[in-house]
């Protein structure tokens, strides 16, 4: 069943039909964003650029972006491959040297020819006392001075994609905007002087202040709520969908699920008793199951699930769990491995590098009814993908999905039951809003023996206290996770990467530590895994790669680097990668100072 209204079909065709973008390009924005031209177009910019028109060098600030006129004197080729082409120019009879790494000769000799004049702009730099522009961002006839606007937005970026480049593409997709019939009451647009869905999505892609970023801007808070109303509106639609079908009637006399229960390590909860008995009487019942799980991290949530599907599979049926990461759904799929090792339950693994061979099988498995729980990412909803007689689905961090990928997986198997868990805290009035009037469970308790993790917040200036810290704890065997909010060095954002940090680290701890982001290979960061599980390395530098679900005893130590960048569920959820096990955990949160009110 199709969400989507005809008319918005333009904005979601292949990049490759925005003038100027090849297949390389489109591979690097689709990095960033959705493949097609609504993603760019939902692609906000993050910071505001200014340039400042100077007539002197000397006016100029570092670190400033400027518009300067000036003189070109002469060329410096570069002697060897991997030293910068500089171009040497006076400015207000100041000496500019703007600087070109991996440049063609021929083409600067052409745009910055020899005693003509020229308008550049970027940003300046002094070094080795020498005002300096790396990589001009605009070269100009004098004439065409009015060409280089005084502001721009600055967009995310990744490594090969550049600001202009990408500004071009979003430009021509947002022309693909339809005006769309205004569908929110009119005096509520009058009364929070909203523009139109079209024009608050242009006015945000077109910022000429910083408040412009703010939450609580005109355009945000339009698009926040058509947004919202969107989603009640789908969420209506496949309610209405599911009430309309009754349900499977899932009854067995839970023997599996009883013998599962008494071979566990540990006692399950008041909570998880509750929750399970909640579970199983809905799915019991002749309607269609939709019910949210929510429990703090750590609080028990996999094992409700899994004890949940073993009823399912008691009574005939197969099983599927969706996860938002291949780290994630590995981690269950080892621990539904653990916890059924002494029964006949077949677990299947879908993962995104698996060898054909063995995707065949699985896939074979599957639509044969051979294997009775299925573990994946988003592959589990694409087509090729069958099940013999699939009774629940279990979605795990469902806010992570959308709405229609929820749907899509739902309706691979006829009259399926559903189980969403959340970590993240919903207040029961929210629950009700995005959920309508889904049932839901909470996990109030944590198992036995777990201690609260200690929170503090420490400034970077405090650098050295923090490996001293991890040292010691490194002593007793635990392990730590140093998290930072990018992969690689950032043009616009002065921020610490994973890779840089790795280095700094490994200078001081060697070989006891490992490194695990998005860009890496499954097996690199699995391989990784391996060794930080088994203890053959203490630390990882990560980004939020392992924000959900891993869960290692052993780690008992959380490091977020500039956690003034983190949203307040990354937070919750990066913290409770540790305080799995019996020993007491902590949690530092990193800053950057000055922090703000907010």
């Amino acid at each position: 069943m199709s969400l989507r209204p005809k008319i918005l079909y333009p904005l979601f065709s292949s990049l490759n039909n925005i003038p100027g973008i090849g297949p390389r390009t489109t591979k690097l924005i689709e990095k960033i964003t959705a493949p097609n031209p609504f993603g760019l177009c939902k692609h906000l910019p993050t910071n505001l650029l200014t340039r400042k028109r100077i007539i002197k060098l000397s006016f100029a600030e570092k670190d400033k972006f400027i518009i300067l006129p000036v003189e070109v004197i002469s060329h410096k080729p570069s002697r060897r491959k991997n030293m910068p082409y500089k171009v040497v120019c006076l400015g207000g009879g100041v000496e500019l040297e703007l600087v070109f790494f991996n440049a063609k000769s021929d083409y600067l000799e052409e745009i910055l020819p020899i005693n003509k004049k020229k308008i550049v702009s970027g940003k300046i730099d002094f070094f080795r006392r020498k005002y300096q522009i790396i990589h001009p961002d605009y070269v100009v006839d004098p004439r065409n001075i009015g060409t280089i606007p005084s502001s721009e937005p600055i967009y995310p970026l990744t490594k090969g994609l550049t600001q202009r480049l990408l500004r071009k593409s979003i430009i021509w997709s947002l022309e693909q905007l339809p005006d769309l019939p205004e569908w929110v009451d009119t005096d509520l647009i009058e009364a929070q002087k909203w523009s139109s869905w079209r024009q608050s999505l242009i006015k945000l892609h077109n910022v000429n202040f910083h408040s412009d970023f703010y939450l609580s801007s005109s355009s945000r808070t339009r698009l926040a709520y058509d947004e919202l109303l969107a989603n009640q509106l789908a969420i209506s639609i496949i309610r209405s969908d599911i009430k309309t079908h009754i349900g499977k009637k899932i009854i067995s006399k839970k023997v599996i699920r009883n013998k599962v229960i008494s071979l566990l390590p540990f006692k399950i909860t008041d909570s998880q008793k509750k929750a399970l008995e909640k579970i199983e009487l809905e799915m019991a019942d002749e309607k269609r199951m939709v019910h949210l799980l929510q429990g703090d991290v750590g609080s028990g949530k996999t094992i409700v699930a899994l004890l949940s599907m073993l009823t399912v599979i008691e009574a005939g049926y197969q099983c599927a769990l969706m996860a938002p990461t291949e780290i994630l759904s590995k981690q269950h799929f080892l621990t539904f491995k653990k916890f059924l090792k002494d029964t006949d339950i077949t677990v299947s693994l879908l993962a995104g590098n698996e060898k054909s061979s063995v995707r065949k099988k699985n896939l074979d498995d599957l639509s044969s009814g051979s294997s009775q729980v299925v573990i994946g990412t988003h592959s589990l909803f694409q087509e090729g993908v069958n099940f013999k007689n699939l009774g629940l689905v279990v979605i795990d961090e469902q806010q992570r999905f959308g709405v229609h990928q929820r749907y899509l997986l739902a309706s691979k198997g006829k009259k399926t039951n559903v189980l969403v868990m959340t970590a993240t805290p919903i207040p029961r009035t929210l629950t009700l809003a995005s959920f309508g009037d889904i049932n839901v469970s909470c996990l109030r308790e944590k198992p036995v023996g777990r201690k609260d993790i200690t929170t503090r917040v420490v400034p970077i200036s405090r650098f050295n206290n923090i490996i001293l810290a991890i040292k010691n704890k490194i002593k007793n065997n635990e392990r730590v996770y140093w998290v930072c909010p990018l992969i690689e060095e950032s043009e616009i954002l002065n921020l610490v990467n994973v890779k840089k940090r790795f280095e700094s680290l490994k200078n001081i701890f060697g070989s006891k530590i490992g490194l695990v982001h998005g860009k890496l290979k499954s097996e690199e960061k699995d391989l990784t895994m391996k060794k930080f599980v088994s203890g053959e390395i203490s630390i990882i530098v990560s980004t939020t790669v392992i924000e959900v679900g891993v869960d290692i005893p052993e780690a008992t130590v959380m490091i977020i680097e500039h956690a003034e960048r983190f949203g307040l569920s990354q937070l919750h959820q990066l913290r409770g990668r540790v305080g799995r096990g019996n020993v007491q955990s902590l949690c530092v949160l990193v800053y950057d100072p000055p922090l703000t009110n907010t």
